[in-house]
């Protein structure tokens, strides 16, 4: 019989801060937003004396919430903390990338796609437009568009841009826990899917993540924040640099496939340009993990 755990489902913007999780993770878990209430919840259950695994719900647009989340854990009092460990993040950009093409496969090809998600920082709503190209790319669809809830285009623009462009039908696809809320004001039909992972994929892959870092935990001692806290190292205006003025920050490189099987490179396998970024041709999806903490190059198994 596997011995109880505390989980913890810390949300930001793109699970609506917790509001999208309910009623769709399993009764025990403690749905929270970062900060003050995340910091609560742990100093709880660690005075329990209970066993916590704390899971960053980003479907991989959200870097900087799991190393708020990192940070958060590491300010817990140590007498307070208990055993607590941080998880992988819920799902990583390929992950989207592999749920939006599954899910834009279910619509009918006549239907132009608007990729939809909650606005965030610059450089989230950048990577989405990244994302949305990729899925447009490598599957069927000839028309995907983008629009945020929230920010700019909002939904109801880019239904608009999508008639304009010729679209006689629209299918919003949210890239979120959360689904887009758009006025019925629309000159075109307007189809909705989603949830973009359904309630019983969701709770699978939630366990899978506890699981794993539980295993890292008690295999290797990794209590995840180390590896949590350098998340965000490449997101941000720190990673940004005019033409000729770039310089090596050592973070590694990604390379990104579309969805198919996953698999880690970590024998043998050189590259002499680090700190390049790419996408590569269909093809089956894997991501080359360079560690810049202990254990950050553990593999994240689901995407779905």
């Amino acid at each position: 019989m596997a011995e109880p755990v505390a989980v913890i489902a810390v949300c930001g913007h793109e699970a609506a801060y917790g509001r999208a999780l309910d009623g769709v993770v399993d009764a025990g878990v403690s749905i929270v937003p970062s900060g003050r209430e995340l910091f609560r919840s742990i100093a709880a259950h660690g005075r329990r004396g209970a066993e916590t695994v704390v899971v960053p719900m980003t479907l991989g647009r959200d870097p900087e919430l799991v190393a708020d989340t990192a940070r958060t854990l590491r300010a817990v009092p140590a007498g307070e903390r208990g055993t607590t460990v941080l998880a992988e993040p819920f799902g990583t950009a390929q992950h989207l990338v592999a749920w939006l093409r599954a899910a834009a496969g279910k619509v009918p090809e006549t239907s132009a796609l608007l990729v939809t998600a909650p606005s965030g920082d610059p450089f989230e709503d950048a990577e989405l437009y990244r994302i949305a190209a990729l899925v447009r790319r490598y599957g069927r669809r000839g028309l995907v568009e983008v629009a945020f809830t929230g920010g700019d285009p909002d939904p109801a623009e880019g239904i608009r841009r999508c008639r304009l462009l010729g679209a006689e039908r629209v299918t919003l696809l949210p890239a979120a826990f959360a689904l887009p809320d758009v006025t019925e004001a629309e000159s075109v039909p307007v189809d909705r899917a989603g949830p973009l992972v359904p309630a019983s994929a969701l709770r699978r892959v939630l366990g899978e993540r506890v699981a794993d870092a539980r295993r890292r935990w008690r295999e290797h001692g990794d209590d995840g924040v180390a590896a949590g806290l350098t998340a965000a190292d490449n997101h941000g205006h720190s990673h940004t640099h005019p033409p000729g003025e770039g310089h090596d920050h050592g973070h590694g490189h990604a390379h990104t496939h579309p969805p198919g099987e996953g698999h880690d490179h970590g024998h043998g396998h050189h590259h002499h340009d680090p700190g390049h970024r790419h996408e590569d041709g269909p093809g089956p999806l894997h991501t080359h993990h360079h560690p810049s903490a202990p254990g950050a190059d553990r593999v994240i198994r689901s995407i779905a």
